[in-house]
């Protein structure tokens, strides 16, 4: 695991500011007692930190408390292709805990916060706790939809409804959970965060992301992209949007 996050104790499980969310579904007596044991403490990382190295053997499963983060594959001459993102409420560190070493990395795209959770615990959490079990399992078939889609998106929408499409995705994402404050809407991505993801050059990128700011649909504001019109967003990506159930929280 990469060491240069901090560790401490943390919040406990009961006063977990995801909790309350609408968002998620509510936890029995019993699964919070025994999350609450399963977490071991939280790790804390600046905005670019590397969280997980691909083909590291993760000693730990995670789950995000605050922040944002990236997953991505790099190829040997350094290009990079990011993969999805990561929100309050998603985990990290699954795939290393399965299959022995990370497949690709993970980077903080803003200050992050981790539950902590021990791995060698997760054959307990599938033997006595089949409704968690279940949560782990549909948290990774959501992460799958969720890749189907980037990829339909990569191969057949246009560049500027690729654009379209990744932030209408990441905004409608913070906006379940409650990302943002009143009248700011900022997603803290850079040009080159969403370049590295539509699989276009950074020259092409800022072009088509011009194009989207012309119709008055977003604007690149200093810490990222300032979203004005989603509805249009939406539209132009030909995407009806997120329409999640209430979902697990581990």
């Amino acid at each position: 695991m990469i060491t240069e996050g901090k560790f401490t104790k943390g919040t406990p499980c009961r006063d977990c500011p995801l909790r309350p969310l609408p968002l998620f579904r509510p936890f029995k007596a019993e699964e919070l007692a025994f999350v609450s044991h399963f977490k071991i403490g939280e790790l804390a990382f600046g905005a670019s930190a590397t969280i997980l190295a691909e083909g590291e053997q993760s000693e730990h499963l995670f789950t995000v408390l605050s922040g944002w983060g990236f997953r991505y594959k790099m190829l040997d001459d350094g290009r990079r292709q990011i993969l999805n993102y990561v929100m309050p409420g998603d985990i990290v560190g699954l795939q290393g805990t399965l299959m022995g070493e990370m497949q690709h990395s993970i980077e903080a795209l803003s200050p992050i916060v981790l539950c902590v959770f021990q791995r060698d615990r997760l054959a307990e959490l599938y033997r006595e706790h089949p409704d968690l079990a279940y949560d782990l399992t549909w948290i990774a078939a959501r992460e799958e939809r969720m890749l189907d889609e980037n990829l339909l998106s990569i191969g057949r929408r246009s560049a500027v409804e690729r654009a379209a499409y990744l932030i209408a995705f990441l905004y409608q994402r913070a906006a379940t959970l409650e990302l943002f404050s009143s009248g700011w809407s900022v997603i803290p991505v850079t040009q080159q965060h969403v370049a590295d993801t539509l699989g276009l050059s950074i020259v092409h990128t800022n072009k088509t992301l011009k194009k989207l700011a012309a119709r008055g649909l977003l604007r690149w504001a200093e810490k990222g992209c300032d979203v004005h019109d989603i509805d249009g967003l939406l539209a132009l990506a030909g995407w009806d949007g997120l329409s999640e159930p209430k979902r697990p929280l581990i």
